[in-house]
């Protein structure tokens, strides 16, 4: 069993939110911008579950960066989406928030662990 870690929670459950619009998306035949929502936006989660098992803190700190700038160019997605009417105005607001609220995590935990590098 797994203990509780919430970058590993936020980011798997961000994904499944990911999962159903790209599931609507191409339901309307938004294939482009339904492929790249989904590799952006599951790719976060991906990356934080090799940060975790990362061989060192500078590895951890690598992979926690690919999420962050996966967080980013979802968020981006989720922006187009949102401004061209291809999802609805509450669900891009939500998920705007949770890639956003994911950024936030990611910067932080980022930091903190380069400050420990430094440290060492």
């Amino acid at each position: 069993m797994t203990k509780d870690n919430p970058i590993r929670d936020k980011s798997y459950n961000f994904a499944l939110h990911i999962v159903d619009i790209h599931e609507i998306l191409i339901s309307n035949k938004e294939f482009v911008l339904g492929k790249q929502i989904l590799k952006s936006g599951t790719s976060i989660g991906a990356n934080v579950e090799e940060a975790l098992q990362g061989q060192s803190t500078k590895d951890f700190v690598s992979k926690l960066s690919i999420s962050l700038k996966e967080a980013h160019e979802t968020f981006y997605w989720l922006r187009i989406l949102r401004d061209k009417q291809k999802i609805e105005s509450q669900t891009a607001s939500t998920l705007l928030d949770e890639a956003e609220e994911l950024i936030k995590l990611l910067t932080s935990i980022i930091k903190t662990s380069k400050r420990s590098l430094v440290n060492q």
